[in-house]
């Protein structure tokens, strides 16, 4: 594993120091977010919402993502990530300040507005920088060092706010949220100065438009739709997989023997995303991306069915850490898949990439909703064994009946 991440760094070496200083501003980013995330379930459960309203009031994040996709770029007229990267950095100081001061079902509805909004400035920002300063030939690296970084800070976040909090979220919680919040701000000051010096080197990825009515949009999604179901699947029900575990971790570790320890839960749900991905190019080699993407569902998805079962914190520590790696190996599949998709049929790239997030916001919008009234029904950890067997089942399902090659063309898709 060393020796591909200095081969990474080898590759992106003539601008490294742009991408490993917006990876710093991410990681510390990344923190914060992470523990806003722990935070958020507790808050809300401290005014006294059910498991389920707290599905869905944190369902409605994604809903205002979703929304604001659509505004952004009439918002900031001149996309820069500059732009993208401090307005998100404004709202992130205020979120914590909005989010424990809220007491109401519509002033939570609020934060979770806010919390969609500057999760989406993250995503364009980061896009942004990667496609306008870091060379073609980079872009990958790039990407897979700031994923790194992120993946970081998601952990630590919610590992040091799970230790802090013991029966209630208290302005501990908050101060070192800031703290960390703050640090990240002064290294983008910094990046901000430093990147002076580098010109624009690539125009966004100009892709020609086509126009279509609404009725014509609709075909054509429709239609490529069918053709992508299988996929889609996957990509919705990782994201309902995902809500799960940070949804809910923080609502369990309150309520039992973890309470400190909350973090070491989603610890070992989020630490297999840094290992899952050097196993992947083998496995797809060997059996195929989809059969590996429906097996590693299948094994991940039984894993959390023996959730009805376990009773012993280590043993749940272990499962949690193995059902995640094994999920977490569907991930770059799907990506990849889309990847391959997109070069399959360019003129297709618009509709594609716009299924992908409208499956990505959907698995966020009722993940959490599901996860909320599973947990009202069996109860918090009796949900993951649901959760497991409703995943078997379609991995079972994709297994059986899913095509073992999906051709995409831009005359299959009715894209001319």
């Amino acid at each position: 594993m060393v020796e591909k991440i200095k081969k990474i760094f080898t590759k992106n070496n003539d601008q490294l120091p742009l991408v490993l200083v917006f990876a710093v501003v991410v990681l510390f980013w990344a923190f914060f977010d992470g523990a806003i995330s722990y935070i958020t379930p507790l808050l809300i459960q401290q005014q006294g919402f059910s498991n389920s309203e707290i599905g869905f009031i944190i369902g409605f994040s994604s809903v205002a993502g979703a929304a604001f996709d659509f505004f952004i770029y009439k918002i900031f007229k001149k996309t820069n990530f500059r732009r993208l990267i401090l307005a998100m950095f404004v709202i992130c100081f205020a979120y914590p300040l909005l989010l424990w001061q809220t007491k109401s079902l519509w002033l939570f509805l609020l934060a979770m507005s806010v919390w969609g909004v500057y999760y989406d400035l993250y995503g364009f920002g980061v896009f942004n920088f990667v496609a306008k300063y870091i060379k073609s030939k980079n872009n990958s690296s790039s990407f897979g060092i700031i994923q790194i970084f992120k993946s970081l800070g998601n952990i630590i976040g919610p590992l040091v706010i799970g230790y802090l909090i013991v029966e209630r979220v208290d302005w501990r919680s908050f101060a070192v949220s800031w703290i960390v919040l703050f640090m990240g701000f002064i290294f983008f000051i910094y990046l901000f100065f430093i990147i002076r010096g580098h010109g624009v080197i690539n125009g966004l990825f100009k892709q020609p438009l086509i126009h279509r009515d609404i009725l014509a949009q609709y075909r054509v999604w429709r239609k490529l739709g069918g053709l992508l179901r299988p996929v889609l699947a996957l990509s919705f029900y990782y994201r309902i997989i995902d809500a799960f575990f940070w949804t809910l971790i923080p609502l369990y570790a309150i309520s039992t023997n973890y309470q400190q320890f909350g973090g070491l839960l989603l610890a070992a749900y989020t630490v297999p995303v840094l290992i899952a991905g050097w196993f992947v190019g083998s496995l797809t080699r060997s059996y195929g991306k989809k059969r590996t993407a429906y097996a590693s569902l299948l094994a991940g998805s039984l894993i959390l069915a023996l959730f009805f079962f376990i009773q012993n914190e280590i043993v749940l520590v272990l499962s949690i850490f193995l059902a995640s790696f094994f999920i977490k190996l569907t991930r770059p599949v799907v990506f990849s898949s889309f990847a391959d998709y997109i070069n399959d049929a360019p003129l297709a790239e618009i509709e594609i990439e716009g299924l992908e997030d409208f499956s990505a916001n959907l698995g966020y919008i009722f993940g959490p909703i599901l996860a909320g009234v599973l947990a009202d029904l069996f109860g918090i950890q009796s949900a993951f064994g649901v959760l497991g067997l409703v995943g078997a089942a379609l991995a079972v399902t994709l297994l059986i009946f899913g095509p073992k090659h999906i051709i995409i063309s831009n005359q299959s898709a009715e894209i001319i």
